[in-house]
């Protein structure tokens, strides 16, 4: 029998883990710390007197070096676990971080900003399977759902106090993240070093989940559409285009765009423990399709929209169903690979999946806003979300799996 559920009232949440909040607490600071470097890239490369073009190929960098990474990352993961990839992973974007902070040219920030990228798909795969490992089954959507608001808080805050910090010197936020990722590594591993919750269950020692496996799961299958578009619109085109649709469509000020995705970020934030918590009761598949379609929906009408109030409501709708859908998506896949295995590639793969739509999705988007429309660049993207859809429809509509189903 599972302890973690023994002597639990009917009804009531089972009480989380603290390695759970661990990692959750950690995932704000890393979010936080990417957010504080964020308004000091561009300007810290331009500072080397070259374009925009090559200062943005710095940010673009980071992003290519975590795709291509991804599949090692999984295959460590599969050799050597979770916790020692994840420590590891923190250790080698601090030491980017850090390098970026004394580098002496353009050429410098760009190699020590992509390396960067490495460490963070490691501990982002590596992440992923620790939540699983160590969530309790019946709670998964309510674990995703924190994690996942932790790192959107810090998202949310880290340009804020990255403004402020640039004051004291374009090389003080990257010195500070630095820090701060050092500061978490060595919590994560104090906290986790010697938790039987971050192995492998001694029953089922060495047993792993192959991607081919994986792929064999249709909810496995509905999952990768899905975290496809979700990367191409929610992590690209909203950031990309929504600015340019502000400033160019509405003919508003600059300023405003940043209120459009704040707006959206406390959409997504409003619904995400609840979701999350509901798809532990109800099954994934009805929240990810709801997610999608309201997602969908309101993409699509926010390229339509010719006033600065509608398209505040509906960038705030689309947060809702964003953060309706991403718990749920999250925690079926955990449901795939299951607490008692390891799945580096199959997670990995699930998050190479969003990073080619986020590389794809602005410059698709992009394309077809500058030679037809922003409606229809918002109506193309919004309307891959609604495909995606179609695969959660093939998906059995089984519940989320309780307890008592990996108890024994």
């Amino acid at each position: 029998m599972n302890t973690r559920a023994a002597g639990l009232p009917a009804g009531r949440s089972p009480r989380l883990p603290s390695e759970i909040w661990v990692l959750v607490s950690a995932s704000f600071v890393i979010a936080l710390g990417f957010g504080i470097v964020a308004p000091a890239l561009p300007q810290f490369a331009r500072s080397f007197d070259v374009s925009v073009t090559a200062a943005t190929v710095v940010i673009s960098s980071f992003a290519f070096m975590r795709l291509i990474f991804a599949p090692v990352s999984g295959r460590l993961v599969q050799k050597l676990g979770e916790r020692p990839v994840y420590i590891t992973g923190l250790l080698i974007v601090a030491a980017s971080t850090a390098a970026c902070a004394v580098a002496g040219d353009y050429w410098q920030l760009l190699v020590f900003r992509a390396l960067g990228g490495i460490g963070s798909t490691m501990f982002t795969v590596s992440a992923m399977g620790l939540v699983i490992r160590i969530a309790p089954v019946d709670s998964r959507g309510r674990v995703s759902g924190l994690y996942a608001t932790s790192f959107l808080m810090g998202s949310i805050s880290g340009p804020l106090v990255g403004g402020l910090l640039v004051g004291f010197g374009l090389r003080v936020p990257f010195v500070i993240y630095a820090i701060a990722l050092v500061v978490a590594a060595a919590v994560v591993f104090v906290s986790l070093r010697g938790s039987h919750l971050t192995a492998p269950d001694a029953t089922a020692a060495g047993a792993t989940m192959t991607l081919r496996e994986a792929l064999g799961q249709p909810v496995y299958r509905a999952a990768l559409g899905s975290n496809f578009a979700f990367g191409g619109v929610i992590f690209g085109v909203r950031v990309a285009m929504v600015p340019l649709f502000v400033v160019e469509a509405l003919h508003r000020e600059a300023a405003l765009a940043g209120i459009a995705l704040t707006v959206f970020a406390v959409g997504n934030a409003l619904v995400l423990i609840v979701s999350g918590r509901l798809s532990d009761v109800y099954g994934r598949k009805v929240f990810v399709l709801l997610g999608l379609l309201v997602c969908g929906a309101s993409t699509v009408g926010m390229g339509l929209s010719e006033n600065l109030l509608v398209f505040l409501v509906l960038s705030g709708i689309a947060g809702i169903g964003s953060g309706v859908m991403s718990p749920a998506q999250q925690a079926a896949v955990a449901d795939v690979v299951g607490a008692k295995s390891r799945g580096g590639p199959v997670l990995a793969a699930f998050q190479m999946v969003a990073d080619v739509g986020g590389v794809l999705g602005p410059v698709g988007a992009g394309l077809l806003a500058q030679h037809l429309s922003y409606a229809v660049a918002f109506g193309v993207t919004g309307g891959v979300m609604l495909l995606a859809a179609i695969g959660w429809l093939l998906v059995p509509n089984k519940p989320a799996p309780k307890v008592s189903v990996e108890a024994v």
